[in-house]
C-alpha cells in the first residue's frame, strides 16, 4: 500500500507554483515569527542575567520578615551565624558564591550639595563575579585594601558632581538611633540595568558599613549559582537546610518585580505576533487545499465509485496539509536561523529602553522551544485549515463527483 506521505509529497508536485507560493506564505510566516520571538528571547536572557548579576543574585537570605520591613527595622534581624552555616550553604548543589550584604541609607555630601542614598555594604572578593554586571563607567571598582573606597552609581555621581579620586561623607543613622558620619574616597562610577538605582546608589566595602551604622553581621546573604535555571532547585535545598524559623529564602524571580512585568509585556505581543501569523498561514493553506480539492473532485468521485472509504480520502488531504505545514516550517526556521546569526554577528544598535541610561547592541536567539513553537505554529494552522474543505469534498454524492467540472 502507498505510504499517505508519498501521496501526498506526489499531489503537492502536480502544482508545483501553486505549492511553492503555500510553502512561501509558511516559511516567511515563520520567519517573522522566529525573529520576533528570539529578538525578545535575547531581550529578556540578557536583561535576566542583569538584573541578577547587578544587584539581585540568584537567592537571597535574610531573617524573617526583613523583606518587608525597612533598613532601620532590620538592625533588629541581622545574620550573624556561625561559619559552620556558611559551609553548609556553600555544599548546596548549584551555590558556587555567597555573599553578606548590609544595607545602608542616608545622606552623601560634596562641598554644598547633600544628596540621600541606599547602599550595600558588600565585600569586594565576593562580588566580583556575583556582580559582574555592574559596569563600571569611570575608574576602578572596590577593592578589599582600599577600606574607605567607594563606588557611586552614574546618576547619583552626576548630581553630586563627583568624581574618582574625589572626596565624600556619608551621614547615616545608627542601629541604635544616634548619627555617624564617615569620609570616603569615591573609586569609581557605575552602571547598572536599572537607571532608578544608579540615581540613588552606592556601594562600600563591608566592615566600612558596619562601622558606619555600628552593627555587627548582615542584611542578607546573597548567594550566586551555577546556572539561573537551578534556582529553584536550589532554593528547595536551602529552604530543607536552614530552619523556616531562623532563616527566609527568596529565589531572584520573586524580588524582581520590574523584569517579571516586562517579561509580560513582550510575551503578550508575542502572542499577537503568533495570532497574526496563524491567520495568514490558514488563509494560505485554506486556499491552497480548496483549489486543489476542487481541481481532483472528479478524481474523489472515481476513488469512492471503486470503493475507496471516505476517511482515507480525508486522510490523504490532512496528511497532505502536514507535509506543507512540516516543510515550509523547517525552512522557516533554517532561514530564521540564518538571519539570527548573521543579526547577532553584526549587532542591533539599540536606544535605551525606559529605566535605562544607555543603549546597548542587541541580537537575537532562537532557542529550541521558540523553533518548536514555530514548527507548530506552521503545522497545526495548515492542517485545521485543511479540514473543511477536505470533508466538504469527501462528503460529496458519488455521481455529482463524478460530473462535477463537466
Amino acid at each position: 500500500m502507498t505510504s499517505p506521505f508519498t501521496i501526498a509529497l506526489r499531489d503537492l508536485g502536480r502544482n508545483p507554483r501553486r505549492t511553492q507560493i503555500a510553502l512561501a506564505s509558511i516559511a516567511l510566516g515563520v520567519v517573522a515569527f522566529c525573529i520576533a520571538g528570539g529578538f525578545i528571547e535575547w531581550i529578556l536572557l540578557n536583561f535576566r542575567e542583569d538584573t541578577i548579576h547587578s544587584f539581585l543574585g540568584h537567592v537571597q537570605i535574610s531573617r524573617p520578615g526583613y523583606e518587608s520591613g525597612s533598613v532601620a527595622d532590620g538592625f533588629s534581624n541581622l545574620l550573624t551565624p556561625p561559619a559552620s552555616v556558611e559551609a553548609a550553604i556553600l555544599a548546596v548543589p548549584h551555590v558556587v558564591e555567597i555573599a553578606p550584604r548590609l544595607s545602608i541609607q542616608g545622606l552623601v555630601s560634596t562641598g554644598d550639595a547633600s544628596l540621600s542614598f541606599i547602599g550595600d555594604g558588600v565585600d569586594p572578593d565576593r562580588e566580583t563575579q556575583l556582580s559582574r554586571k555592574l559596569t563600571i563607567v569611570e575608574g576602578s571598582g572596590l577593592s578589599s585594601a582600599d577600606a574607605h573606597g567607594v563606588i557611586v552609581g552614574e546618576g547619583l555621581a552626576l548630581s553630586l558632581g563627583a568624581r574618582p579620586g574625589q572626596t565624600l561623607v556619608l551621614l547615616a543613622n545608627t542601629a541604635r538611633g544616634g548619627v555617624n558620619a564617615v569620609e570616603v574616597n569615591v573609586r569609581g562610577i557605575f552602571t547598572s540595568v536599572t537607571k532608578a538605582y544608579d540615581d540613588s546608589a552606592l556601594r562600600v566595602p563591608l566592615q566600612l558599613a558596619r562601622q558606619l551604622v555600628r552593627v555587627d553581621g548582615s542584611h542578607v546573604w546573597v548567594t550566586m549559582l551555577d546556572r539561573t535555571e537551578s534556582t529553584d532547585d536550589a532554593v528547595a535545598a536551602l529552604r530543607a537546610l536552614l530552619p523556616a524559623g531562623e532563616f527566609a529564602v527568596r529565589p531572584w524571580h520573586a524580588m524582581a518585580d520590574f523584569y517579571n512585568k516586562t517579561v509580560e509585556l513582550y510575551r503578550g505581543q508575542l502572542r499577537v505576533v503568533r495570532a497574526i501569523i496563524a491567520f495568514i498561514i490558514v488563509l494560505s493553506i485554506s486556499n491552497t487545499m480548496a483549489m486543489s480539492i476542487v481541481e481532483r473532485t472528479a478524481e474523489i468521485g472515481t476513488a469512492l465509485a471503486l470503493g475507496t472509504r471516505r476517511n482515507r480520502l480525508l486522510r490523504n488531504f490532512v496528511v497532505e496539509a502536514l507535509v506543507l505545514g512540516l516543510v515550509g516550517g523547517a525552512v522557516g526556521i533554517a532561514l530564521a536561523w540564518a538571519i539570527a546569526a548573521a543579526a547577532t554577528l553584526i549587532g542591533i544598535p539599540m536606544p535605551p529602553s525606559p529605566g535605562m541610561r544607555h543603549g546597548f547592541t542587541a541580537g537575537i536567539l532562537i532557542t529550541w522551544p521558540l523553533a518548536a513553537e514555530a514548527l507548530a505554529l506552521a503545522v497545526v494552522p495548515a492542517v485545521v485549515a485543511a479540514l473543511y474543505p477536505a470533508w466538504k469534498a469527501t462528503r460529496l454524492p458519488i455521481v455529482d463527483a463524478l460530473r462535477y467540472n463537466r
